[in-house]
C-alpha cells in the first residue's frame, strides 16, 4: 500500500468532513446522546466550517492511499514553543497500517520547524484507539482529566 501525506487543501473538504464526522462519533459512541452527537458534527464538521479551517491552516495534512483521502490531522501552534493537535482521524478501513504515525510525524516536523518543543493533545476519556496510540509515541498525562503532552525530540 502506497501512503502519501500531503498538505490539506480546500478540495479535500468533503472527505475530511466525512472522516472526522464518522471518527468522532465512533470515539464518543455510548458516551454522548445521539442528539448531542448530531449537533456536534453539524457544528464542527459541516462543509463550510471544514473548508474555512483548511484555509486557516487548522487542518494541516491528509493521508492519501490510491488517490483517496483516508486520514487527516490538524492543529496549531498555541504558543511560540507549543504545538497542539486539534483533530486527528483515520478512516476505520485504514487503521493500524502506519498512516496515523505518518500523519503525526509530518504534523510534528512542521511544528518543530516553527519552534515547537512541546506538543499537546486532548483525548476523549476512554478512547481505546487514541490513548494507546499517543502513549506509544511518548505522550503522557501529569494528572487525570488533563491533556496528554510530550517533549519533542530535536534529534528524531
Amino acid at each position: 500500500m502506497d501512503i502519501s501525506i500531503s498538505k490539506a487543501e480546500p478540495e479535500h473538504t468533503e472527505e475530511i468532513s466525512r472522516i472526522c464526522s464518522i471518527g468522532w462519533r465512533q470515539t464518543v459512541q455510548g458516551i454522548y446522546s445521539e442528539e448531542y452527537q448530531i449537533k456536534n458534527v453539524e457544528y464542527w464538521y459541516n462543509l463550510k466550517k471544514v473548508k474555512e479551517d483548511i484555509v486557516k491552516g487548522v487542518y494541516t495534512h491528509v493521508a492519501i492511499v490510491d488517490q483517496k483521502i483516508v486520514g487527516t490531522i490538524g492543529g496549531v501552534m498555541t504558543e511560540p514553543s507549543t504545538s497542539e493537535i486539534y483533530v486527528f482521524y483515520i478512516d476505520e478501513k485504514y487503521r493500524f497500517k502506519g498512516i496515523g504515525k505518518k500523519l503525526l510525524d509530518a504534523f510534528t516536523k512542521d511544528h518543530m520547524r516553527k519552534g515547537a518543543t512541546d506538543q499537546y493533545v486532548s483525548v476523549q476519556d476512554g478512547n481505546s484507539l487514541g490513548i494507546p496510540f499517543y502513549k506509544t509515541r511518548g505522550f503522557q498525562q501529569e494528572h487525570e482529566n488533563e491533556r496528554y503532552w510530550r517533549k519533542l525530540d530535536r534529534e528524531g
